[in-house]
């Protein structure tokens, strides 16, 4: 973990927010609060950010709004807060790009280690400038599926030679379930082999990720051939593909 990753809250809450502060920079984060939407994005235009932790119910904004407006132009690493009950926004939220959630109240440690978990599957992209040869010139890192291509080293998927739209969480789950064709992976599985925090019971966030992989990566998301849903069990990706 680097001492100083830079943390954006999005918050309306100030006594909420300065506790957050307060409890992450004693974490070694580098915090800074915006109370607003527009702040949000003002803050993520002029400044360098690692992650963001975003409340969805903004004086100015619905947070969904600036979680949008944010993928448009990075796969930053996005933790939505959200106090409304309806598990409809959580969903919504996901499908556009937040990559975790958290109803409130919340522990403010369960907070910490989700935030670190994202972190732990972040890839720098400022790094991932590498031309679209790359990822084969490093040999098996490089994979091929028929018409699929996943290139590790650009953290890139393409179909038909056209590049899929996926949020690094999203390009990470399909890149350990490619490495693994031919295995049925369990959710708990897939969290293990990303390193991420076990899901609670009832938690179908990867399920939501995983329709949104095969939006970008079937030819009809509703009769996948790809990324296969083995009843009880988890997630098959298909070794063998057109």
């Amino acid at each position: 973990m680097n001492p100083v990753d830079r943390i954006l809250l999005v918050e309306d809450d100030p006594r909420l927010a300065e506790m957050l502060t307060e409890y992450l920079s004693q974490a070694s984060f580098r915090v800074t609060h915006a109370p607003t939407g527009a702040a949000a994005m003002e803050h993520i235009a002029a400044a360098e950010i690692d992650a963001v932790i975003l409340d969805l119910m903004l004086p100015d904004m619905d947070g969904l709004d600036v979680c949008r407006k944010l993928r448009a132009n990075s796969d930053v690493p996005v933790l939505m807060l959200t106090a409304r009950g309806d598990a409809i926004d959580r969903i919504v939220g996901l499908e556009i790009g937040a990559d975790d959630y958290l109803p409130k109240p919340f522990e403010p440690r369960e907070l910490l280690a989700r935030l670190r978990a994202i972190l732990r599957r972040r890839v720098d992209v400022r790094h991932l400038d590498a031309p679209r040869n790359a990822g084969a010139a490093a040999g098996a890192d490089f994979l091929r599926f028929g018409r699929l291509e996943i290139d590790p080293a650009a953290h890139a998927a393409r179909l038909d030679g056209v590049p899929c739209e996926l949020t690094a969480y999203q390009f990470d789950l399909l890149l350990v379930l490619a490495k693994h064709a031919g295995r049925v992976l369990s959710r708990d599985a897939l969290m293990d082999l990303l390193k991420g925090e076990p899901l609670e019971a009832f938690d179908r966030s990867i399920d939501v990720h995983m329709s949104r992989i095969r939006a970008a990566v079937e030819d009809d998301p509703k009769k996948p051939r790809r990324i296969i849903t083995v009843r009880g069990a988890g997630y098959l990706f298909a070794k063998v593909q057109d």
